[in-house]
């Protein structure tokens, strides 16, 4: 297990070198909770849907996890395009405490960047309802980067090169994201965009998030609980069989 914590220790050393990032990967988040949060605060609660930044901060949350895990993720193509993969692929470890190094190095990473947003979202207004429910905010904010580092490392066990990174991008990244109820309820919507959402793993992790912030569930939080971690479980198995077969 020493290979496991090396490997996330070097992620967390990786992100905490690059200023630059950690900045650039708040502006997306933050440009979402002004705009959209002022924006459309007063039609939303003219609809009588209540505080609006109240309702969309879970879902930036999410968002900001989401985007970080998966670059996480997918820094595997670029290590094996300069080398360094192989680098780690030769030593005397196992590939499975490889992988699990760091998908849990780039899911801390992510919940980190999902704190930060969470801190910020005070200065605008937001205030969780129950800070005794903290403990279990952070669970799912690290469910949701589990789970989505995997994906990344699924993903960039078999892609060869970049190429195929905007495919992902437009395809499963973000429709994973607008579809989750980050940005609007689910309740209310068609029959056909309910079933999507539902079977959306995000869906889970912004409820999640909501629930233990607002008091506000869809799904409830035991649900949410349970089907992200099954999910995250999966994935990590999935993420870590792809990876062990590589070839160098």
């Amino acid at each position: 297990m020493s290979t496991v914590y090396i490997l996330w220790l070097r992620q967390l050393k990786r992100y905490f070198r690059a200023r630059s990032r950690i900045v650039g990967a708040l502006g997306q988040p933050l440009l979402f909770l002004v705009a959209l949060g002022f924006g459309f605060g007063p039609v939303f609660e003219r609809a009588g849907q209540g505080n609006y930044i109240e309702f969309l901060t879970p879902g930036i949350i999410a968002m900001s996890i989401l985007f970080t895990a998966i670059f996480s993720g997918m820094e595997i193509i670029w290590d094996r395009q300069f080398g360094f993969l192989k680098e780690t692929l030769v030593a005397p470890v196992s590939r499975l405490e490889i992988v699990l190094g760091r998908t849990m190095g780039g899911a801390t990473v992510a919940t980190i960047q999902g704190i930060i947003v969470l801190v910020l979202s005070l200065f605008i207004g937001f205030r969780p309802m129950n800070l005794g429910l903290l403990p279990v905010t952070l669970a799912f904010m690290f469910l949701i980067a589990l789970f989505f580092t995997a994906l990344g490392t699924a993903i960039a066990s078999v892609l060869e090169d970049m190429q195929g990174f905007q495919l992902i991008m437009n395809f499963l990244v973000m429709p994973f994201f607008f579809l989750s109820g980050a940005l609007f309820p689910l309740g209310g919507l068609p029959e056909a965009l309910q079933i999507v959402a539902s079977v959306d793993p995000l869906s889970y992790g912004v409820d999640g998030i909501r629930a233990s912030l607002t008091g506000s569930a869809h799904f409830g939080l035991p649900l949410d609980f349970f089907v992200l971690s099954v999910l995250t479980v999966i994935l990590l198995a999935i993420g870590s069989y792809l990876f062990s077969r590589i070839q160098i």
